[in-house]
């Protein structure tokens, strides 16, 4: 009998793709939360077949691509991640894996990956129900960001000619006077510049702030090609550009998993040269709790570093987690 290791570090994920396998498949299913786990589980001959995610803790889909190399085991990876870029399929292709799914996982794409490659017939057949459970709701909301973001990566990788690197998303239900201690990867002894916008849809509501490190504008104008000094102006057109491009794109992915389209408000400057903490301060938001979604952007080879914060209101939870029930399992 076949088996079958899911690897992804997020639970939703991993039961997602197993709703997803064809339903009168033969074969066993193993799970792994990261990549360390899944090469034990692949050298005690639990993982014919690895069904694999990029951006994980521990050690990523790339590692794991690369261990398995280096200690000849013997399993046929599918990777299944929202990391879309074109750098990304042809570096899991030339690590190995045999085919590249897009997330969120579809059901009756992964049933044809599997039968182009020989592990089921063509007459199985996939059912990808998911059910919902509550307590699940944060891991959901974390695998709908990892997706969103992935889609924005690639945006941002056709359009600048550039590998993105993507992190695993931090998702926190937080006081909004505890926002900068989100954004404590970024640099304590540099400034920063930032912009704000607002997004709403029914019942849905928020906004999403774009932060640069000012190290950053040097190779921004170098990716840009942009000629010339780098004056207040020229920044402020760059990082206007950039939030514009992030944010529209990372809003768009989640409003396509929710089943709706959000309107953005004109985006407003946070500041310029400012520390994290100042930035924050300008931004008043007239709620108390947010839903906080952070995403670390940087490009791999250039001094970059962006972070991306999607705040959502507290009142927005209800409908958000209407919206995403069917991605949860009972």
């Amino acid at each position: 009998m076949l088996s079958v290791l899911i690897c992804d570090d997020s639970l939703v994920a991993r039961k997602q793709v197993a709703k997803c396998l064809p339903q009168d498949m033969e074969a066993t299913i193993h799970f792994a939360k990261h990549g360390e786990e899944a090469i034990t589980s692949i050298q005690e001959g639990k993982g014919d077949l690895l069904l694999l995610d990029l951006n994980m803790p521990v050690l990523d889909g790339y590692g794991t691509l690369q261990k398995i190399i280096e200690r000849q085991l013997n399993t046929k990876t599918i990777v299944i991640s929202g990391d879309i870029q074109p750098e990304a399929k042809t570096r899991v292709a030339a690590l190995g894996a045999i085919d590249f799914i897009q997330k969120p996982v579809n059901g009756e794409e992964l049933t044809a990956a599997l039968r182009k490659h020989g592990f089921v017939a063509s007459s199985n057949t996939s059912t990808c129900e998911i059910g919902a459970l509550d307590e699940l709701i944060r891991d959901c909301y974390q695998e709908v960001a990892n997706v969103a973001m992935g889609q924005a990566g690639n945006h941002l990788a056709r359009i600048m000619d550039v590998f993105v690197k993507l992190p695993i998303p931090n998702v926190n239900l937080i006081e909004v006077s505890e926002l900068h201690m989100m954004l404590s990867d970024l640099d304590k002894n540099d400034t920063t510049s930032g912009v704000c916008q607002g997004f709403l849809s029914d019942g849905i509501s928020g906004e999403a702030l774009f932060i640069l490190s000012d190290s950053s504008f040097t190779d921004v104008a170098k990716i840009l090609k942009v000629k010339g000094p780098i004056d207040d102006q020229l920044q402020l057109e760059m990082l206007m550009d950039l939030a514009s491009l992030l944010i529209g794109s990372c809003l768009s992915g989640i409003a396509s998993q929710l089943d709706m389209q959000f309107r953005q408000g004109h985006p407003v400057l946070l500041g310029q040269h400012q520390s994290v903490e100042e930035l924050i301060s300008a931004n008043k938001n007239a709620w108390r709790k947010t839903l906080a979604i952070e995403v670390s952007y940087g490009l791999e080879g250039f001094n970059i570093q962006c972070d991306l914060i999607l705040l959502f209101t507290e009142d927005s939870m209800e409908m958000m987690n209407a919206k995403l029930a069917h991605l949860l399992e009972d």
